[in-house]
């Protein structure tokens, strides 16, 4: 496993991912090119804001798993690029907050008393002590747009200093608002009623300029306006216009578009207090974010767990070890249908019983259609972050739902692959009529993590889900097991175990799983396939490896 870390991290971070057979990368400020060839062989790549990812950068690292940006924004990551290999984009959204709340406060209160052109006045030996009076932050409103993990330290600290707090967050519940005591509002009646305003949001595209002369002329006369968020979020013209009207009292600004600013007039307005980007940059957060980027990027490569990812749905730990069996079930699931035969696939059907159909299961789907794919692209590079924009592309649906029917298992994945119009070319007429169809397969983990095949196309059985499989459909006659395992004997094929099942609805019809051992020189090549396919009695036969 090699990790690329192109941006300084920690030594505690660093220790982390001190893993048997690992190798760290560490180097700050290499050029694009050098990063590109450090990338060739790369797992994981973790950076900061200095190094941007792009899509170029991307295509050099065929190996790459994992993007790990340590800090909140992923703006220097091309998200998209990376999505569509596959990659998981993490980072750590809330390891820093409570430095950029405290730095939030600390503008709001230069705002409110002028330290900082006090300090200044002083500085140049001069005496103004009645040019600098301030007003209390005490008894005012603040108007927080955004209450995610930043807005919610903020909130408590100017509950500290007796404020009245309201936020506007189309995404947090009244429920959580009312548990850090904060009204929830329109971004109107925010506007209106706030005396100071301090902005939380993701730049996006719908928030870019969401602060603009429009916005700033709904605001009550005299705000003062925070972002320690993302330059983005506000026109920096229509501020400083704002600002000259009279309409804005001042503004404390940590963030620009760009940085450094291209335009310096509003840093220099006596009525902003400006600072360079620096909100995060305390000891404590760095050393926060550095080790829990680290941590993040050692668990998904030695466990696969995902936490803190932009592009793709995070779990608990406590969830993800309930999930992780089901999880290489799906995939095995899917693995199986999709080595049935050639077919054009038009729909991957789910389903969910027992106690998994109580659960949120977007994982377990796109497990599912990892496999299918793992099992019928050539070219790889499908993962549970793209699975389901692959089959998009490739016009399959994905069809997820739940039962609550009572069956036999605490809980069991249901797979149906519908396929139509056969392509092959290759095996026995009887093999090349399987192709085209319903393949319908189930399985479920047991409580030591041993996961059993327990159905294949509605007849039960149970086979261990693993190694090297073959699932034979044959007529319910004596000799069948004697055929084929005197058949795989000769080829020096080993047989692990032998599961049969009967088919009820189809007189005189069985299906037979065979576990087998492969080495180098004990094989199930296509030729022995294609004599397991020609005894009288096997209607059709796959070959599943795992």
């Amino acid at each position: 496993m090699k990790i690329v870390i192109a941006d300084g991290l920690p030594a505690s971070a660093l220790h982390h991912l001190q893993q048997p057979d690992w190798t760290i990368d560490a180097k700050q400020g290499r050029p694009a090119a050098e990063l590109a060839s450090n990338l060739t062989d790369a797992d994981a790549l973790i950076v900061r804001s200095a190094t941007k990812v792009t899509r170029e950068l991307i295509e050099s690292a065929p190996k790459l798993r994992v993007i790990a940006r340590a800090g909140t924004g992923v703006d220097n990551v091309d998200v998209a690029a990376a999505t569509a290999r596959g990659i998981v984009v993490m980072n750590a959204p809330g390891a820093n907050s409570v430095s950029v709340a405290e730095h939030a406060m600390g503008l709001m209160l230069s705002l409110a008393r002028p330290v900082p052109a006090a300090d200044a006045s002083m500085k140049a030996a001069k005496w103004e002590k009645s040019k600098f009076a301030g007003a209390e932050i005490r008894s005012k409103t603040l108007g927080l747009v955004g209450l995610g993990k930043v807005g919610q330290e903020v909130a408590g600290r100017a509950h500290a200093f007796e404020m009245k707090v309201i936020a506007h967050d189309p995404f947090i519940s009244k429920q959580i608002a009312d548990d850090v005591g904060v009204e929830l509002v329109s971004l109107d009646d925010l506007c209106a009623r706030a005396d100071y305003i301090s902005l939380h949001l993701p730049a996006l595209p719908s928030t870019r300029h969401i602060f603009n002369a429009e916005r700033f002329a709904k605001c009550k006369k005299g705000v003062r306006i925070i972002n320690t968020a993302r330059g983005e979020l506000i026109d920096d013209a229509a501020l400083a216009g704002a600002i000259e009207k009279g309409q804005v009292a001042g503004a404390g600004l940590d963030v620009f578009d760009p940085e450094p600013p291209a335009d310096w007039q509003l840093s220099k307005m006596s009525q902003v207090v400006a600072t360079p980007h620096i909100a995060a940059s305390t000891k404590e957060a760095q050393e926060q974010v550095g080790e829990e980027t680290a941590a993040a990027v050692r668990d998904f490569l030695r466990e696969g767990l995902i936490r803190n990812a932009v592009n793709f749905p995070s779990v608990s730990m406590e969830t993800y070890k309930r999930l992780r069996p089901y999880l290489l079930l799906a995939k095995h699931l899917g693995s199986i249908v999709g080595q049935m035969g050639e077919a054009r696939i038009h729909a991957v059907g789910v389903r969910y019983y027992g106690e998994l159909a109580a659960e949120q299961n977007q994982l377990l789907g796109s497990a599912v259609l990892e496999g299918v794919f793992c099992a019928i692209l050539s070219s790889g590079g499908v993962t549970p972050v793209n699975a389901r924009a692959v089959a998009a592309e490739r016009g399959i649906e994905l069809i997820e739902s739940r039962s609550s029917r009572s069956r036999n298992y605490t809980s069991l994945i249901s797979v149906k692959l519908h396929t139509s119009d056969p392509s092959s070319t290759s095996g026995s007429s009887r093999a090349r009529s399987r192709d085209a169809g319903e393949r319908w397969v189930e399985g479920t983990a047991f409580e030591n993590g041993s996961l059993r095949l327990v159905l294949v196309d509605g007849v039960a059985v149970e086979a261990p889900l693993d190694g090297t499989l073959l699932i034979l459909s044959n007529t319910d006659q004596p000799g069948v097991i004697g055929a084929v395992g005197s058949l795989l004997g000769r080829h020096r094929v080993n047989i692990a175990s032998f599961a049969l099942g009967r088919n009820y609805e189809c007189a005189g019809c069985a299906i037979g799983v065979v576990n087998v051992d492969e080495a180098p020189g004990s094989m199930v090549t296509d030729e022995v396939l294609a004599e397991i396919r020609a005894i009288p009695a096997i209607q059709w036969a796959w070959r599943i490896r795992l």
